[in-house]
């Protein structure tokens, strides 16, 4: 049963009755797909995506298809033909919480609807400005806090999209250097759906000396989604993450991280801590976490990663 709290703005549903949601809606995934498209760390698993994603891809695509009516109403009214833009949602959460996996299996169940079969998924990290240009304004050890990216890059991005033009282009991040990836592009051709995965897609407008926009990122979603958990436990994940990283990507030469590889376990635990506290649990804590209410959707993961509690938006 879905709890219905006056005083709250969401309908709060528990596992069992959120999976419940969707019994007649086929999985169109497979145990192969599902291992694909996970990340290190995450134990994501096709019970797992039969029990929350198929309710939300449900949810979604009939979100979707409702915004395309209130579309061609609006036509009819405005008396003139135009195009839908693309279905535009925002996928949030801390480091480690998982949100990457949820964008991507997202995108894959979104795309066998036959309402939307062009999702495209962009991550917020391809708008961080460049290594250089971090250490020339002493940002490195804040990468990830707002400050870090380039806000106006990254709203002129989404207002095209919104604007509906035909192609849109977003700078690439490659997570092995640690940089964005100098003359790449990733483009963005008018999709059905577009997801916007990145830690702080749900910031509020910040203006400051330098950008007086009171425009937000979120304000471009027609949907958004917190990727939740206990801070104890996302630490824990993000632990356990950079350990098993020493024998991936840290043991590649041209990661920016290959000073790591050789760390023993104590060793690669005690950085992969220092690294949290300095950096990850203030980022959370002051900046990302008290966004979680702006959601639309709130996925709240137990110790063992799996989804415990789904929150909704009333409407």
């Amino acid at each position: 049963m879905a709890a219905l709290t006056p005083s709250s703005p969401y309908v709060d549903l528990d596992r069992s009755a959120w999976s419940r949601l969707s019994e007649s809606t086929p999985l169109p995934l497979t145990d192969e797909d599902v291992t694909r498209l996970r990340g290190l760390g995450d134990p994501i698993d096709l019970a797992e995506v039969d029990a929350i994603y198929r309710p939300l891809s449900r949810l979604l695509n009939l979100y979707v298809t409702a915004t395309g009516g209130l579309h061609e109403a609006t036509s009819t009214f405005l008396r003139e033909s135009s195009t839908r833009t693309p279905y535009v949602i925002g996928v949030a959460g801390s480091v480690a919480v998982g949100k990457s996996t949820t964008s991507r299996i997202l995108r894959e169940m979104l795309a066998r609807w036959p309402e939307t079969p062009r999702v495209e998924l962009i991550t917020t990290d391809g708008f961080l400005h460049p290594n250089a240009e971090l250490a020339r304004r002493g940002l490195m050890d804040r990468k990830g806090f707002p400050e870090s990216y380039d806000r106006r890059a990254l709203i002129r991005f989404l207002s095209k999209i919104k604007a509906g033009h035909a192609e849109v282009r977003a700078p690439v991040y490659d997570h092995l250097t640690y940089d964005i990836v100098a003359g790449a592009e990733a483009v963005v051709r008018k999709p059905d759906v577009l997801i916007v995965e990145g830690l702080n897609v749900l910031q509020p407008a910040r203006p400051s000396a330098t950008d007086e926009s009171t425009v937000a990122v979120s304000d471009f979603f027609d949907f958004s989604i917190y990727v939740d958990a206990r801070t104890r436990n996302v630490r824990q994940w993000y632990v356990d993450r950079f350990l098993s990283l020493r024998q991936t990507a840290f043991a590649r030469p041209e990661s920016f991280f290959h000073r790591y590889a050789a760390l023993s376990d104590a060793e690669a635990t005690a950085k992969a801590l220092s690294i949290w506290e300095s950096i990850n649990a203030p980022n959370l804590e002051q900046n990302i976490l008290p966004t979680r209410g702006r959601a639309t959707l709130v996925l709240t993961k137990g110790s063992d990663h799996s989804v415990q509690r789904v929150r909704l938006r009333k409407l």
